[in-house]
């Protein structure tokens, strides 16, 4: 039996309804379990654009139930982003993916939120033009719509949401994947 990859979501309120929305869309079309989880926040969760969105469970219920057993961990930027820094617990699972070299991503805003849990000021990164001073010590920093480097995945923002996306497939299931659902999604 194939067991299908599990992906973490975490949402606060604030958060830029493209960015989890096509990242959420894009790997459950691949075949993964996403799981949405609440930040500090009750349901529903009220995106930047007044979105409500039904998160699938909290972040403590979550890590209680599966631990660190992610294959993925991706966080949407906006305001939302603000909670999510603020969020011990997932500050902690971040800092514990980002040692073991896990496959984390984030959007936006969010990449700070791998910066505050101890993301490598090596690794190549990109984010919101509006946030570039958050990387300013990132010796890496590029403005292409998505940067891969290794096991991280970051990207700039709502317009490069379903490129982001598309390359969490491909590191997930791999190019052929990818470009099955760029194909079936008419994606540029």
């Amino acid at each position: 039996m194939v067991t299908k990859k599990r992906v973490l979501v975490p949402l606060a309120p604030g958060f830029e309804e493209l960015e989890a929305i096509a990242v959420i869309d894009y790997l459950r079309r691949a075949g993964a379990h996403v799981v949405t989880a609440s930040v500090d926040a009750p349901n529903p969760i009220t995106g930047r654009n007044r979105v409500r969105v039904m998160a699938d469970i909290d972040l403590p219920e979550a890590l209680e139930e599966w631990g660190d057993e992610w294959d993925l961990v991706v966080l949407p930027g906006g305001p939302g982003v603000e909670r999510l820094a603020e969020s011990e617990v997932l500050r902690g699972l971040l800092a514990r993916r980002l040692e073991a070299k896990a496959l984390t991503g984030a959007i936006c805003a969010a990449p700070r939120v791998l910066a505050a849990a101890g993301l490598a000021e090596d690794t190549l990164v990109t984010n919101h033009p509006g946030c570039r001073d958050d990387m300013d010590g990132f010796s890496r920093y590029t403005t292409d719509a998505v940067a891969v480097d290794g096991p991280v995945v970051t990207s700039r923002g709502p317009g490069t949401a379903v490129a982001f996306a598309l390359a969490l497939v491909e590191a997930l299931y791999g190019a052929d994947a990818a470009a099955a659902l760029r194909v079936e999604t008419v994606a540029s």
